[in-house]
């Protein structure tokens, strides 16, 4: 199938995306960005598809990283997507980092994620639709040892995998539900110890 589509990620400390033609990476950009995505995003995406040639409504489908990665910075992207795919009329896939990273490799395989603090994110990923849930973890070594491990990779490089991956699924002409953050540890942010004030009449 002959298709146009952007991938974008926001889930580190950047903006990064790439435009697929016909099977074929055109652009492929990458910004470092630690604040701010939420102001530059749209026009970064705007550049991407110029230089690529295209408008918004070349497009046949659109890819976008849901995490595991930067909580703020997932949300951002994850609800810039959902936008566009209703005001387009056009197909938004999600991909997590964790299949991206995978893209290309033999399944079943392992694939692991820096998750900082000396932890990771892991994932078994196996035939279609039979992946296992990510997890957090410390001992990375314990999970599946006789499983090939996917390379570990920079997220703000991801973004030419995501859109092949996304390609192939609207090749297969699957329906993806809406894209949605992919969350597996809590936030570090927790409510105020102090009570609340009072509010008078």
């Amino acid at each position: 199938m002959n298709a146009k589509l952007i991938a974008f990620d926001t889930s580190a400390a950047h903006c990064a995306a790439a435009v697929l033609v016909d099977g074929t990476i055109s652009v492929e950009r990458r910004e470092p960005m630690a604040r701010g995505q939420a102001e530059r995003l749209m026009p970064f995406l705007e550049e991407v598809l110029a230089e690529a040639g295209l408008g918004w409504r070349d497009l046949d489908a659109l890819a976008v990283g849901i995490g595991p990665g930067n909580f703020t910075g997932i949300r951002i992207a994850v609800s810039a997507a959902r936008g566009l795919a209703l005001g387009l009329g056009v197909p938004a896939f999600g991909v997590s980092t964790l299949e991206a990273q995978a893209e290309g490799v033999a399944r079943p395989c392992l694939s692991l994620a820096d998750a900082r603090r000396g932890l990771v994110y892991a994932q078994v990923l196996g035939a279609q639709d039979a992946d296992e849930a990510p997890v957090i973890t410390e001992n990375a070594a314990s999970l599946s040892p006789a499983l090939p491990r996917a390379p570990m990779a920079d997220p703000a490089t991801l973004a030419p995998a995501m859109a092949r991956i996304a390609a192939a699924r609207l090749a297969a002409g699957l329906h993806p539900a809406r894209p949605a953050p992919l969350y597996v540890r809590a936030a570090d942010a927790a409510p105020p110890r102090d009570p609340a004030p009072e509010i008078l009449p």
